[in-house]
C-alpha cells in the first residue's frame, strides 16, 4: 500500500509543477515524504528551484507596528479566516503589537506577560477571547527591528485593516537623511521584500541547513552529468552561488527593474541624498508560513458519519 495520499500527490505537483506520474514515482521512492520528493524531483530537473511558498495554512492577522526608530511585527494565528474578520480579534491584534515595541526581545511568552491595554496581561486577553470568540487562537511568533538613527518602514499587503494582514514586512534604514528620502526608499523595498521572499540580508545569514540541502541536490545533478569531478566540484560551488544570490535581500534583483541588486539600489539613493543609507535589516512575516494545514478527505468524513 502506497505511503501516501492522492492529497499527497496534488501537493506536491503544486509545489515542483511536475507531472503526475513523475510526483507518484518520487513519492513511492521517498516513502511519502514530500519534502524529500521536492529534492528528488529537483535533483532530476523534474522541478524548478522552490521559493517560500505563497500559499499559507494557517488563518488568523499579521500585524506591523512602528514607533520612533522602533519596528515590530506580531502574527496571531485562528482557526478560521472568520474570525480574523472580527473586530474584536483585530482589536486584539492590532493592541498586542503595539504592546511588542515594549518588548526588548522576540520571546512571545514574554510579551504574554506583559501588560495589556484596559488591564491584565497579553495572557489573560488571550484567554477571555478564545472563551468569548469561541475558537482557539495563538501569538505564534513576534520579530523586532531598530536603528539608531533613520527609520523603520512598515509595509501590509493587502492590509485587511490598517497595519494588519497576511504579509506583513519591516525595513529597518540607518541613516541621517530625512523621511522625504528614507519613507519612500522604505516601500519600495518593503514591496520587494514582500514579492520577493528573501531568506536572509545577506548570504552570510542564510540557514546553514538550507545551503547543505541544496548542496546535496546540486550534487546529484552534477554526478548525474558524468562530468569529471573537479567540474562536478564547480557546478556544485556555481550553484551554491546562485542560490545565495538569489536568496539573500542584499544581492537580489530588484523586482521594479529585474536587474539593479537591492545593495546598488540602496547605495544610489543615498549617494542622490548625500548621506550613507544601510539597509540594517528587515522582517517579513507571511501568515501561516511553515504550517502545513491538515488535508482534509470531506468524501470520507460524510462516509464516516453515515455509517454511524
Amino acid at each position: 500500500m502506497a505511503d501516501f495520499s492522492i492529497a499527497d500527490v496534488k501537493t506536491l505537483r503544486e509545489k515542483t509543477g511536475a507531472g503526475m506520474m513523475d510526483a507518484k514515482k518520487a513519492l513511492t521512492e521517498t516513502g511519502g515524504d514530500i519534502e524529500a520528493a521536492v529534492d528528488a524531483l529537483r535533483a532530476k530537473g523534474l522541478a524548478a528551484a522552490q521559493k517560500k511558498s505563497s500559499r499559507t495554512a494557517a488563518e488568523g492577522l499579521v500585524g506591523v507596528a512602528v514607533e520612533g526608530t522602533n519596528g515590530v511585527a506580531v502574527e496571531v494565528n485562528s482557526e478560521t479566516d472568520f474570525v480574523a474578520k472580527n473586530d474584536q480579534f483585530q482589536d486584539f491584534v492590532r493592541k498586542v503589537t503595539e504592546t511588542g515595541l515594549k518588548a526588548d526581545s522576540d520571546d512571545v511568552e514574554a510579551l504574554k506577560g506583559m501588560e495589556y491595554p484596559g488591564g491584565g496581561t497579553v495572557a489573560d486577553k488571550l484567554t477571555d477571547n478564545v472563551a468569548t470568540i469561541g475558537e482557539n487562537q495563538q501569538i505564534r511568533r513576534m520579530k523586532s527591528v531598530s536603528v539608531s538613527s533613520g527609520m523603520v518602514v512598515p509595509y501590509m499587503h493587502n492590509a485587511a485593516a490598517a497595519n494588519l494582514g497576511k504579509i506583513g514586512v519591516l525595513v529597518a534604514l540607518e541613516s541621517d537623511a530625512g523621511a522625504d528620502v528614507l519613507e519612500p526608499l522604505g516601500k519600495q523595498l518593503a514591496m520587494h521584500i514582500a514579492a520577493a521572499f528573501p531568506q536572509a540580508l545577506d548570504a552570510d545569514g542564510l540557514d546553514a541547513d538550507v545551503i547543505e540541502r541544496e548542496r546535496a541536490i546540486a550534487q546529484e545533478k552534477a554526478a548525474e552529468s558524468g562530468k569529471p569531478e573537479n567540474v562536478q566540484e564547480k557546478m556544485v560551488e556555481g550553484a551554491i552561488k546562485k542560490f545565495a544570490k538569489e536568496n539573500a535581500l542584499l544581492s537580489q534583483l530588484f523586482v521594479i527593474d529585474n536587474k539593479t541588486p537591492i545593495a546598488d539600489v540602496v547605495a544610489k539613493a543615498g549617494k542622490d541624498a548625500g548621506k550613507t543609507i544601510v539597509l540594517k535589516d528587515y522582517v517579513r512575516f507571511q501568515l501561516g508560513e511553515g504550517i502545513e494545514k491538515k488535508q482534509e478527505d470531506f468524501a470520507a468524513e460524510v462516509a464516516a458519519t453515515l455509517k454511524g
